[in-house]
């Protein structure tokens, strides 16, 4: 497998890793660009990841710091699938790719890099990027810059104000 330089990742991999878990968000909307907070629900959010496997790379995670299915409230599970579907229907839209990884990992074991804190990770997917190992092997290029992907969805998740 050929390896593609990504050093985004490592300043994740070896980055100081911060004290308070930073799913756990303020109420205001003050800092939303900077944290990449995309769009803000009644239980959920919908948010960039800062260090993305693949462009468009985002994820919908509840307000409350919860670690499995089975804690979260019938209306937080309800309204975190709903905005599954948007994110995928927005992506579709935005980047038009051929095919989205929707998951969860439960656990430090299953791959959860923030265990503590369920998030749902949509990854746009087109054919030829890589294969699925490849990606979450983080061997990937990503084609446009973070804050122009924000720029991009913003507005799409915008208009799906309830």
């Amino acid at each position: 497998m050929e390896v593609l330089w990504a050093p985004w990742r490592m300043d994740y991999i070896l980055g100081p890793k911060p004290d308070e878990c930073v799913f756990c968000i303020p109420s205001d909307t003050d800092e939303d660009e900077e944290r990449c907070i995309l769009f803000r629900a009644k239980h959920c959010f919908v948010l960039l990841n800062k260090f993305p496997y693949n462009n468009g790379h985002i994820m919908v995670t509840p307000y409350r710091h919860v670690s499995k299915l089975t804690d979260l409230k019938e209306e937080e599970a309800s309204e975190i699938m709903k905005y599954i579907t948007i994110s995928c229907d927005v992506l579709e839209k935005a980047f038009n790719p051929q095919g989205i990884n929707v998951g969860l990992n439960i656990g430090e074991a299953a791959g959860a890099g923030i265990a503590a804190h369920l998030h749902f990770q949509l990854v746009p997917r087109w054919n030829g990027d890589a294969s699925f190992m490849a990606v979450f092997g983080e061997t990937t290029v990503i084609p446009q810059h973070l804050s122009s992907t924000y720029s991009r969805l913003k507005p799409l998740f915008d208009s799906f104000v309830e």
